[in-house]
C-alpha cells in the first residue's frame, strides 16, 4: 500500500483549490483504471486521505461516487474494496459496448469523419509493441475505443463509456496478460480505421461487431478460469 499511496501524494496537486469529492474520484477512477489498486485491494480512507490532503468526508463522498459507478465495494465491518468483477458482469459490459460503439458507427454522418484520435490510439499501440510496453498497449486499445464513441459527439454517451472502460480495466487486471490479450485487436483496430477513412461506415460497424464478439468470448474464458482458480 505505501508504494501505491506514493503515486497518490503526486496528484495532490490536481485538486489545485477546488478539493472536490469529483476530483478526488477522478484521481482513484484513473488509479484503478491504471491498476495501482487492483480489484481486491481495501482502500484505507487514513492513508489515501492523507496522502491526498483531504477531507475524511470528502474522500467517502468520493467511494460514494466511484461504488455507484460500479468500481468501488463496500463491505460492513470491511470498509471498502477495489470490486472484483464476476463473469456476468464482464459479459454486460461487453454487451453494452456493443450496444453503444456499433451505434455510434453506425450513426456517423457523411464522411470524411474526424479520426485523429483513433489514429492516435493506433500510433500509440503500434509504438508500444515496439517497445515492449503491454500495459501501454492495453491503454492505447480502450484509447481508439473511447475516441470511437467521442465521434458521436455526444458528452453524455462518452461519461457512460467511461464508467464501462474503467470496469473493463478491472476484467482486465484479472486476466493479467496484456499482451496476449490486446496485441491481437491491434490490426483490428487498422482495420476499422482503415475502413472509416475510406468513408465506409458500414464495413467498419461489422468489423468492429465481430471484434467484440471475438474479445468477449476470449476475455471470458481466461477470466473465468483466473477468478474460479483455488
Amino acid at each position: 500500500m505505501a508504494e501505491q499511496l506514493g503515486g497518490l501524494a503526486d496528484d495532490r496537486a490536481l485538486l489545485g483549490r477546488t478539493s472536490t469529492a469529483e476530483r478526488v474520484s477522478d484521481i482513484l477512477r484513473s488509479r484503478i483504471a491504471e491498476g495501482f489498486f487492483p480489484p481486491g485491494t481495501r482502500l484505507s480512507e487514513d492513508s489515501i486521505g492523507g496522502a491526498l490532503g483531504v477531507s475524511r468526508n470528502t474522500l467517502r463522498e468520493a467511494f460514494r461516487l466511484l461504488t455507484h459507478e460500479r468500481l468501488l465495494v463496500h463491505e460492513l465491518n470491511r470498509g471498502v474494496f477495489v470490486r472484483v468483477l464476476a463473469v456476468e458482469d464482464v459479459e454486460d459490459i461487453y454487451r453494452t459496448r456493443r450496444l453503444v460503439e456499433c451505434a455510434v458507427v453506425r450513426g456517423l454522418g457523411e464522411p470524411p469523419y474526424p479520426l485523429e484520435g483513433p489514429a492516435e490510439a493506433v500510433s500509440d499501440g503500434q509504438r508500444a509493441v515496439r517497445e515492449g510496453d503491454w500495459k501501454g498497449l492495453g491503454t492505447a486499445n480502450i484509447h481508439f475505443h473511447r475516441e470511437l464513441v467521442s465521434l458521436a459527439g455526444s458528452a453524455r454517451t462518452d461519461e457512460l463509456m467511461r464508467s464501462v472502460f474503467a470496469e473493463l480495466r478491472l476484467a482486465f487486471h484479472i486476466v493479467d496478460d496484456p499482451h496476449r490479450l490486446h496485441e491481437p485487436y491491434l490490426a483490428r483496430n487498422r482495420e476499422i480505421l482503415r475502413a472509416l477513412e475510406a468513408g465506409d461506415k458500414g464495413e467498419a460497424e461489422m468489423l468492429l461487431a465481430v471484434y467484440l464478439d471475438d474479445s468477449l468470448e476470449r476475455v471470458v474464458e481466461v477470466y473465468r478460469r483466473r477468478v474460479s482458480a483455488p
